[in-house]
């Protein structure tokens, strides 16, 4: 059975073509499935025999809401789906005044080890589907009402450990006779995998890549880290140079700030010290406490941001949203594995 959401306008075309169908035909399939077609019976401008045929040779693979929790503070929505292997995956929906953002999920699970992400506890059991990934961001629009404008790589999963499907991914998100949206409206979130992000660096994509830093020095790093271990912090920072000279685009740099760990006035040096004369952004991240880790969220947020920023590094502070939800990500799929 063919994928046939993960396909392209122009690969779509060829098939269909094999099927002995004209090539217009595909871009009537392409826009049913960014409706949310949830079945072939549904698009109706189809022959019945092209749509028996396509439900013979073709597979859609829709998820199905597990559950939802919706924030009471700020209307913060996150979505447990089950896919059609009975896997699950988390995304959340992010209400914002300049517009709807999705988080979503790459993997089900991670093995990237980091300590304080609930995602990376049970490992990583897969990787998810260019199809599986547009997915989450259509049924969140459907289910929410909420036009989606924007789009974070920051749920379950590294996105650089799945490197061909989310590339496959942002064309099909990025495509006019999709979901339209923006490379600019597209942040990836990555622990560090440099030479993913050296390959990355080569399609030119006017996305915005968010490295997951957490620590300046390799031994706070490498302990929390563990990807760390064989690339090191000074390593990282030259390969996200590269990455702004190819593209233009300048790095954010994601730190989660833990009690006693990397929120030190001396990390807080050392960090300025790695960036200087490097086009960055530091966004500091309120930890998310994760019951399975001795991590605690720092006490020293502001005045980390201030010692920063008397350095002359452009910082900000993440808002935090939906306090009163599972809000650290993996957190919902790891209370849905211990009830199962």
């Amino acid at each position: 059975m063919v994928d046939i959401k993960s396909m392209t306008p122009e690969e779509l075309a060829v098939w269909l073509k094999e099927q002995g169908e004209p090539a217009f035909r595909a871009r009537q399939v392409f826009k049913w499935l960014y409706r949310g077609a949830a079945s072939f019976e549904e698009m109706t401008d189809l022959s019945k025999a092209l749509r028996r045929r396509l439900e013979e040779t073709a597979r859609l693979t829709p998820p199905e809401a597990a559950r939802k929790q919706v924030s009471q503070q700020d209307g913060t929505i996150k979505y447990l789906w089950r896919l059609t292997d009975g896997n699950c995956v988390e995304s959340v929906l992010m209400r914002y005044q300049h517009g709807n953002t999705v988080c979503v999920s790459c993997q089900v699970g991670c093995r990237m080890g980091c300590a304080f992400c609930a995602s990376t506890i049970a490992g990583k059991v897969r990787d998810l589907t260019p199809a599986e990934m547009i997915d989450q961001v259509l049924w969140t629009q459907i289910d929410s009402g909420a036009p989606i404008s924007n789009i974070v790589l920051m749920g379950i999963g590294e996105p650089l450990d799945n490197f061909d499907t989310v590339l496959r991914f942002l064309t099909l998100v990025n495509h006019p006779d999709g979901l339209n949206i923006g490379m600019r409206h597209i942040s990836l979130s990555t622990c560090g995998l440099t030479e993913q992000i050296d390959k990355l660096a080569q399609y030119e994509l006017q996305l915005t890549l968010s490295v997951s830093l957490h620590a300046p020095d390799d031994e706070t790093r490498s302990k929390i880290m563990p990807v760390n271990r064989g690339i090191g912090v000074e390593k990282l920072v030259e390969v996200c140079s590269r990455y702004f000279e190819r593209t233009g685009r300048r790095v954010s740099y994601e730190y989660a700030m833990i009690d006693g760990v990397n929120d030190a006035d001396w990390q807080a040096d050392l960090l300025a010290k790695r960036l200087w004369g490097v086009p960055a952004h530091v966004n500091l991240i309120p930890l998310n406490e994760v019951e399975e880790s001795p991590l605690k969220p720092s006490r020293r947020v502001a005045a980390f941001q201030k010692r920063l920023e008397g350095h002359g590094v452009t910082v900000t502070v993440r808002r935090k949203l939906g306090g009163d939800i599972d809000a650290s990500c993996g957190q919902l799929r790891r209370e849905a594995m211990k009830e199962t």
